[in-house]
């Protein structure tokens, strides 16, 4: 059968590039073309230089080495991680400004941050007395200053606290630390909640000063907030993860099209058992089972009204019965994944591609530091 073109891929051309990936690495594959990447590198940086806000992305989407060297040489302050070992990574990468959005608790973790803290430039985020009060000994072991932002919740509803009277009392606290310095603080604002964010960190700059303090980084995140970077008045820079390769959930959230999705896994049709339905050797292990609140678990470029409707470990459940086009068992299809940062941990590697020329692959060197 004659594949349909997505909306603005031909599928076609695809087909010799499809079939080279199959024979080198077998599918699925995880592969991101280059060619996209840099130029979504590009775009954030120009974005936050627009802004006049320091871009500083967060490498839990990529988790490579390589490609926060791409970012930083493209202009980035330095790099966000969520956990300590993807920290360790990228110091050991050369990255040597580091971020890390995350309470961090336990001996165990606040020696090995003390060791990265003699290396490089470390900045922690803490929303709590119980973090803060064991930071002084990371700060004693790297010999050191350690770098300290308060997290503050500004309607999303994860971590962070929820007034600027309790930013303020963790700043003091933090200030009155040994070997912490009170940096500044650290928000994810629903995209929608930036003019009440502006509200919380004009009345915790305004605590700040009554104590004696200032917040020399005020830090906002999220892909999704790439239309509202340089809103907040004071915030000095902007972390985005997911920009790099964008996904499905990008998409819907109108901040990328899908000509901006640099990320793309390759799957073979395995079965056809059905006239209305099918098989990839892609399930919830590749494409994991986080939706992201999307209808199906991923686009299929070749064939747009198909879905993914459903998976086992290494199935992909094909609805075909929407779709007038249909593979045959063999047939090589690429997918948009829905939530693209958890299906990048699946790996041990990504395929590089440039256009439809293969080039290679690169290591997921953070993949599994959830430490």
């Amino acid at each position: 059968m004659t594949a349909t073109t997505s909306p603005s891929l031909d599928a076609k051309a695809a087909t010799p590039l499809a079939a080279e990936i199959a024979r080198v690495f077998g599918t699925p594959a995880v592969v991101i073309d280059l060619d996209k990447v840099e130029a979504n590198i590009a775009r954030l940086q120009a974005t936050c230089d627009a802004a006049g806000v320091a871009n500083r992305p967060h490498i839990k989407t990529h988790k490579s080495p390589e490609l926060a060297r791409l970012q930083i040489e493209a202009g980035a302050r330095g790099i966000t991680c969520q956990k300590l070992g993807e920290a360790e990574v990228m110091a050991d990468g050369g990255i040597d400004d580091i971020l890390i959005s995350y309470n961090i608790l336990g001996e165990e973790k606040l020696g090995r941050l003390g060791a990265l803290q003699r290396r490089v430039r470390m900045i922690v985020a803490a929303d709590n007395p119980v973090t803060i009060s064991g930071l002084p000994r990371a700060a004693e072991i790297a010999g050191r200053d350690l770098e300290v932002v308060v997290e503050c919740d500004t309607g999303r509803k994860r971590a962070g606290v929820e007034t600027p009277g309790e930013a303020v009392e963790l700043a003091k606290m933090i200030a009155a630390s040994p070997g912490l310095t009170f940096a500044g603080f650290l928000m994810y604002p629903p995209e929608d909640g930036w003019e009440r964010t502006q509200i919380f960190l004009d009345t915790a700059k305004a605590g700040l000063a009554d104590a004696g303090l200032e917040a020399g980084i005020v830090s906002t995140g999220g892909s999704p907030n790439l239309p509202n970077i340089g809103k907040l008045k004071g915030s000095t820079e902007h972390r985005s993860g997911t920009s790099i390769f964008n996904d499905r959930m990008q998409m819907a959230a109108g901040v990328a099209s899908l000509e901006d999705c640099a990320l793309t896994v390759y799957a073979t049709v395995v079965s056809r058992a059905g006239a209305d339905r099918g098989i990839l050797d892609s399930g919830s292990k590749t494409l994991t089972s986080d939706t992201g609140g999307l209808e199906g678990h991923g686009l299929i470029l070749e064939y747009p009204s198909a879905r993914i409707a459903q998976f086992a470990e290494e199935h992909g459940f094909l609805d075909l019965s929407g779709s007038n086009e249909r593979p045959v068992v063999g047939e090589i299809v690429r997918v948009v994944p829905n939530h693209v940062c958890v299906v990048v941990n699946m790996v041990d590697r990504l395929v590089t591609v440039r256009g439809d020329r293969l080039i290679g692959e690169l290591p997921v060197a953070a993949r599994g530091k959830l430490t």
